[in-house]
C-alpha cells in the first residue's frame, strides 16, 4: 500500500484539481452512481474532541474510501490544527487497503471547493461583493476558492474576535481587492455572495439581513445543533445542498425543517444543476442557499487525486 504524509499534500492538490474532483462527485452523485455512506460523529468525552467517519462509493471511478478524524478544540494551543483526519482509500475490487492519506489539507481545499462549486453554479454572473461570516483557519481557503469564480470587486468581513480579520484581508490583497471589516447587517445588506464558515450554535444573519439575489455558502453546519443563520433565511431561499439527508439532520437545513419550514423534499441536490436536471437560480432577485454539510465522497475523490500525482511525483512512501 501506499503512505501519502501530510506534509507532502500542499505539493500535491491545486485548488483547480480540487474544484474539478468536488464538481465531479456533486454529478456523480446526482446520476446515482456514487453513493454516502451514513456518516459516525460522535463527542468521545475526552479533550472535548468531536471524533468520526464519513465514507462512501463512487462505481464509476471506483473510488472506496473512508476519512476518519474530527476536531480538537484544544489543539491551537498545542501549535496543532483544531481539524484533524487521514483518509484510507481500498481497493474495490479486493477490498484491501491501497492507500493511507493525510487529510487535513485536503479536507481544508475540498470544503472550499465545495462552496466554490456551489458559486459558479448559483451565484448570480454580475456578483461583485463577497462577504465573509467566520475567519478562523478554514475561512482563507474558502476565499481564495471563491474569488476565482466571479469577477469580485471587494471584500467584506466579520468575525467574533476582529484581529483574526487579518488573515482575510491578506488573501484580498493576494487577489488585489480592498477589504474592509464589516457588522453582520452590513455584510448582508451590501453582499453579492456570502460564505458563512463557523463553529456556530446561534445564528449569525437572518433573512431582514440579506437583500435579494444573494447566494450563500453554508459551510460551518455538520453537526447536530451547530447553526450559522437563522431558519427563517433557511426558508426564504432555495435551497441547494451536497447530501439531502445530511442537511436535514445535521446540516444548516435541520433547525428549518425542525420547525416545519421546509421539508427534505424542498432541498436539491447541487449535482441537478451541474447535470442540467435543474435550472439553478431562477432569477435576479432570487436567494440561493448551498448547505454544504461535507460528504465522504469529496474526501475520497480528492484523495484519489492526491494519490494519482503522488505516483506520478514519486513521492509516495509504499510498504
Amino acid at each position: 500500500m501506499y503512505i501519502v504524509p501530510e506534509a507532502a499534500i500542499a505539493g500535491l492538490m491545486t485548488r483547480e484539481d480540487a474544484f474539478r474532483a468536488v464538481e465531479a462527485v456533486f454529478a456523480s452523485m446526482a446520476r446515482g452512481t456514487a453513493r454516502n455512506f451514513p456518516v459516525i460523529r460522535e463527542a468521545i468525552g475526552h479533550a472535548d474532541a468531536l471524533y468520526g467517519f464519513k465514507s462512501g462509493f463512487d462505481r464509476e471511478s471506483l473510488a472506496l474510501g473512508l476519512k476518519s478524524g474530527g476536531f480538537w478544540p484544544g489543539n491551537a494551543a498545542r501549535g496543532l490544527t483544531n481539524h484533524q483526519s487521514s483518509i484510507l482509500l481500498f481497493d474495490a475490487d479486493t477490498g484491501q487497503i491501497k492507500a493511507v492519506i493525510g487529510g487535513n489539507l485536503l479536507t481544508a481545499l475540498r470544503t472550499a471547493a465545495a462552496s466554490a462549486v456551489s458559486i459558479r453554479h448559483l451565484a448570480r454572473a454580475d456578483a461583485e461583493v463577497i462577504g465573509m461570516i467566520g475567519a478562523g483557519h478554514q475561512a482563507p481557503f474558502q476565499l481564495r476558492a471563491a474569488l476565482e469564480q466571479r469577477r469580485f470587486r471587494r471584500v467584506l468581513g466579520w468575525n467574533r474576535d476582529a484581529s483574526k480579520l487579518a488573515k482575510l484581508a491578506a488573501v484580498a490583497e493576494e487577489f488585489g481587492l480592498p477589504f474592509k471589516a464589516a457588522s453582520p447587517d452590513r455584510l448582508g445588506a451590501e453582499s453579492d455572495v456570502i460564505v458563512t464558515i463557523l463553529s456556530s450554535f446561534a445564528p449569525v444573519l437572518t433573512a431582514a439581513q440579506v437583500r435579494p439575489g444573494t447566494h450563500l455558502a453554508c459551510m460551518g453546519t455538520d453537526t447536530s445543533g451547530k447553526q450559522e443563520v437563522g431558519a427563517d433565511l433557511v426558508a426564504a431561499a432555495t435551497l441547494f445542498t451536497d447530501e439531502v439527508a445530511q442537511a436535514v439532520t445535521i446540516g444548516e437545513c435541520q433547525h428549518a425543517v425542525a420547525q416545519g419550514l421546509v421539508a427534505a423534499d424542498d432541498i436539491t441536490p447541487l449535482g441537478q444543476v451541474i447535470e442540467g436536471r435543474h435550472p439553478g437560480r431562477r432569477s435576479a432577485d432570487e436567494i440561493t442557499l448551498f448547505d454544504g454539510t461535507g460528504v465522504g465522497l469529496q474526501d475520497i475523490a480528492i484523495a484519489a487525486k492526491t494519490l494519482e500525482n503522488a505516483i506520478r511525483q514519486k513521492v509516495v512512501v509504499e510498504v
